[in-house]
């Protein structure tokens, strides 16, 4: 069921129905990523930058080589921010297409099905804030865990698993359920979605292609709500 939602969900991604908000999502990040790296940039060189230069000695032979260091220090420090940034921006974006996600999945595979209905504005909005704040909070667990030696790997894993699979499985029962029937359905099959979750952790993983972990995420989510519900009821499934 689990390996068969992601396929699913791989297949949409690239789907034609889905080229549109692939699209806007990967612009909108890149144009956020840009303006950032170059507040960043500008921040360091109009303020950071003068700051360390006053404590030189402006006589002194060594200080230009010195300013060249702290430029290619600040510029590979700055990479690296970025490189951490991706995910948690991708997630703020992409939270709020989640539905658009949805919408396309549910037309193209289920198109005989009661469609879900879609979070206002404002919800989509709470529910964008929300998921960046769950790859934030689980990006920094993974991250002190680094440090302990033969869990580093595994504990991110886990924990983006976990967060992950959590956020999205009730973000694609949401559209048909209320939010604590939502709960109260996630937590009955809570080890299926887990194991959902960390294929999510996986995908968020891959270089280049975690910057769709959100529509992956929500499609496979649906897919994966889709199936639990027929198997256990056979029936359509309608909103609360």
């Amino acid at each position: 069921m689990i390996v068969l939602a992601a396929r699913l969900a791989f297949e949409n991604l690239f789907a034609p129905e889905t080229r549109k908000v692939f699209w806007k999502v990967l612009g909108l990040t890149l144009l956020a990523l840009a303006a950032l790296w170059l507040a960043l940039r500008g921040a360091f060189n109009s303020f950071a930058l003068p700051w360390l230069q006053s404590f030189m000695p402006a006589s002194a032979d060594w200080t230009g080589w010195l300013t060249l260091f702290l430029a290619i220090f600040a510029g590979i420090a700055l990479a690296l921010a970025m490189a951490l940034l991706i995910s948690p921006i991708t997630a703020l974006i992409a939270g709020l297409f989640l539905d658009d996600v949805a919408d396309v999945v549910e037309k193209r595979d289920y198109p005989d099905d009661v469609p879900g209905t879609a979070m206002p504005l404002g919800a989509a909005m709470k529910s964008s804030v929300r998921f960046l704040g769950v790859v934030i909070v689980g990006n920094i667990v993974a991250l002190f865990l680094l440090f302990i030696p033969g869990v580093n790997l595994i504990a991110f894993f886990l924990v983006n698993g976990y967060l992950l699979g959590r956020e999205f499985f009730e973000f694609a029962a949401m559209r048909f359920r209320s939010p604590d029937e939502a709960r109260e359905f996630r937590v009955k099959h809570a080890f299926t979605v887990f194991l959902a979750g960390l294929v999510i952790a996986v995908f968020l993983a891959i270089p280049l292609l975690n910057l769709l972990t959100p529509l992956f995420a929500a499609g496979m989510m649906v897919h994966l709500h889709k199936l639990i519900s027929r198997r256990e009821s056979g029936l359509r499934i309608q909103r609360s």
